[in-house]
């Protein structure tokens, strides 16, 4: 498989601190020049959060506060270690948007309920750190440093889960961050549509991803319950997503993402019977 330059706004592996870009709105979206810091995942490049951010602030500056998610209390785990990986990393991206919107009271909620659900997997002593530091960070208002935990907590956690072999499962971090991350991005792109705006959920390579990552996974986890829905979206949003070619996306297509990506959301965060 070639190398493709994807976006992730959440689910990255990696994050920088940047402020996002000011000046004039960008003619277009170098979507193949991201910074050196984007991390090349099975062949798959996904640039930083804080660069996809800057270009939307260029687009046109997102109504971040509309876009937050705000949690109900902490969040408590749900079903297996699957949906609770799932819901980690939801949680994490919603961190991120939290910090785009300056939001120090939800982001202390999300640095509380990492906490919680890395515990319920087992990787509590990896984020214990860093979920004190984004509460800390976030009641002072130190947006930038905010940044730098949650996606060191991201880090940890992946990292921690390698260590217990558990490669599965830190996948499943990862699809549950790009999942509440591209909600977030077909949001910010449908409520004022450019071309240039939806070239950024051109990701086929990286649903394909995603989706041989879920097909990996015993029989049994594929065919029932959250996993199953996952398989079953990603399927559809594959062709919305645009070819390999670089085929456009409609505003009806960037719509449809979004209410797929928000769909699952709502099941992984769902409560099991």
């Amino acid at each position: 498989m070639n190398e493709r330059i994807l976006c992730a706004l959440a689910g990255a592996l990696t994050l920088t601190g940047t402020a996002a870009s000011s000046g004039a709105p960008a003619k277009t979206i170098a979507v193949n020049q991201f910074p050196k810091e984007a991390q090349l995942v099975e062949r798959v490049l996904v640039p930083v959060p804080s660069e996809v951010f800057a270009v939307l602030d260029k687009l046109g500056k997102p109504n971040w506060p509309d876009v937050l998610r705000p949690q109900k209390g902490l969040a408590t785990p749900a079903g297996g270690k699957e949906q609770i990986s799932l819901l980690l990393g939801v949680v994490i991206a919603e961190g991120f948007i939290a910090v785009e919107a300056e939001n120090g009271e939800e982001v202390k909620n999300i640095g509380n309920s990492v906490r919680s659900l890395a515990k319920a997997i087992g990787v509590e002593k990896a984020v214990s750190r860093r979920a004190n530091s984004i509460v800390e960070y976030a009641e002072k208002r130190r947006w930038a440093e905010v940044r730098k935990e949650l996606d060191l907590a991201l880090t940890d956690v992946r990292q921690a889960m390698m260590e217990l072999n558990s490669e599965s499962l830190a996948q499943l971090v990862s699809l549950g961050g790009w999942l509440r991350g591209t909600e977030a991005l077909s949001t910010v792109v449908g409520k004022s549509f450019s071309k240039d705006g939806a070239e950024l959920l051109h990701q086929p390579v990286l649903v394909e991803h995603f989706h041989v990552q879920l097909q990996s996974l015993p029989e049994k986890t594929r065919k029932e319950g959250v996993i199953s829905k996952i398989l079953s979206g990603l399927h559809s949003i594959r062709p919305l997503m645009g070819t390999e070619d670089g085929a456009s996306i409609s505003e009806k297509d960037v719509r449809e993402i979004g209410k797929i990506c928000a769909e699952l959301v709502a099941s992984v965060n769902a409560k099991t019977k």
